[in-house]
């Protein structure tokens, strides 16, 4: 028997014959070989079995495979289409049309297929020598002089199978690398103002801040070019003692750091993460970013050395004034029924206040809602992230019973006498008790 050549076979052909081998055994012969059962097994036809049978199943290269045709349609017209080529002619529809008005009875596939061939033909095109001009240069800022802000957002999955967008506040240093992460519910201004706080806090207030064109930090320009600031977050430079630098649309460079920053914020920390709430994600981020803030980072190595030894000469360190509290403590207006919402969530405030609004101030796991001047404490509530209503002591008033009032002047006066204090334990033995009840 006729062992077969596996490796010049088709790999599906040779892995068929192989299982037939395997079932038949001894009695597999190649030149017996079934080709109904082989055609079945490889979706080949009988008749080109039956041809690849002559060969003992192996690929054989056709006899005329790689000659070319002495002559083809072309022939007798490549001068002119050489000289087409030469002048700058690439246009196949243009160069059929001149071939045949010299005869050529040819299609334009083999005209385009030629002067695919040829491009070596067409002369090089000329361009007018322009100056490049200044060439573009990276932004780079002195120590603690500028930092970058921007939010990003990411979508959560509750645990009720809803889902909601979380946006996450970022700030890192120009220089250094210096860099501070946190999450909120959403990226309104009231919160804007609590990551920068926060983030100054935790490297210090530098002379500039980068940031894009959003709508909590400026509204317009004015005809000179110059921003037109949200008049709450002019304020709040002129509070904490900082300026903003707005960055040009649609140019990454100038505070591609913080992009950067952002972008890594998704790729590592966010990458499988699960949370309880708001504060253990943001105790989290807060350990992650102090982790990559002391290790070592390829041309800026450790942000945290570096921020220390030259950025903390410069930047200014942020004063818990009493006008700060107010960025830390948003206002909210209380519901007829005595509560104020916060972070999607309810809080009771006692009825003895008589204020429409008051301030709140989320501290972990703890909130606490303040009068809206921020001179006394209301009420303390236990932050449990659930969905049902926090109540806190005498939000309510007790209702007031029906009572009755004389309706004449009172005559009658009697006395009430202290109780004498006696001993229990020997009343049983007061035997002048009776005496006197005798008398």
């Amino acid at each position: 028997m006729k062992k077969p050549n596996f490796a010049a076979m088709n790999p599906a052909v040779a892995k068929a014959i192989e299982q037939m081998m395997v079932e038949q055994g001894e009695k597999f012969s190649l030149e017996k070989i079934n080709l109904a059962d082989l055609g079945r097994r490889t979706g080949i036809s009988r008749a080109k079995l039956r041809r690849m049978k002559e060969h003992d199943f192996e690929d054989v290269q056709h006899a005329l495979k790689g000659r070319k045709a002495t002559t083809t349609l072309l022939s007798g017209y490549t001068g002119i289409l050489d000289g087409l080529l030469k002048g700058g002619v690439v246009n196949s529809v243009v160069c059929l049309s001149r071939l045949r008005e010299s005869g050529f009875t040819g299609g334009k596939s083999i005209v385009k297929e030629y002067i695919a061939n040829h491009q070596h033909l067409v002369p090089a095109p000329r361009h007018a020598v322009e100056p490049q001009g200044n060439r573009g240069r990276r932004y780079f800022t002195g120590p603690g002089e500028a930092f970058q802000m921007d939010w990003g957002f990411t979508k959560v999955q509750a645990y009720d199978g809803s889902e909601y967008n979380a946006a996450c506040f970022a700030m890192i240093c120009h220089h250094c690398g210096q860099r501070y992460v946190e999450f909120f519910p959403n990226a309104k201004q009231e919160n804007l103002f609590i990551g920068m706080v926060h983030a100054f806090r935790y490297m210090g207030v530098p002379q500039y801040v980068l940031t894009d064109n959003m709508k909590s930090v400026v509204i317009r320009r004015d005809q000179d070019g110059k921003p037109v600031w949200q008049k709450d977050y002019e304020q709040f430079m002129k509070t904490v003692g900082f300026q903003t630098k707005l960055c040009k649309p649609r140019h990454p460079f100038t505070k591609g750091k913080v992009e950067r920053l952002v972008r890594f914020v998704k790729e590592n920390f966010l990458v499988g993460r699960v949370f309880w709430n708001v504060t253990d994600l943001n105790f989290a981020a807060l350990d992650w970013c102090n982790e990559q803030n002391t290790a070592y980072h390829r041309g800026l190595g450790i942000p945290q050395d570096t921020h220390t030894a030259h950025c903390a000469n410069v930047v200014s360190m942020l004063d818990d004034s009493y006008e700060m509290l107010f960025y830390l403590c948003p206002e909210r207006r209380i519901s007829f029924d005595g509560f104020v919402s916060y972070e999607g969530r309810r809080f009771g405030v006692p009825y003895t206040y008589q204020g429409k609004t008051a301030r709140v101030l989320r501290d972990g796991d703890t909130l606490y809602v303040y009068s809206s001047d921020m001179s006394f404490l209301l009420a303390t509530h236990d932050v449990t992230w659930a969905r049902r209503d926090s109540f806190c002591e005498n939000q309510y008033a007790l209702p007031e019973q029906p009572e009755e009032f004389p309706s004449m002047p009172v005559k009658t006066v009697i006395k009430q006498l202290p109780e004498p204090p006696r001993d229990l334990s020997f009343e049983k033995f007061n035997f002048s008790k009776e005496d006197d009840w005798d008398e």
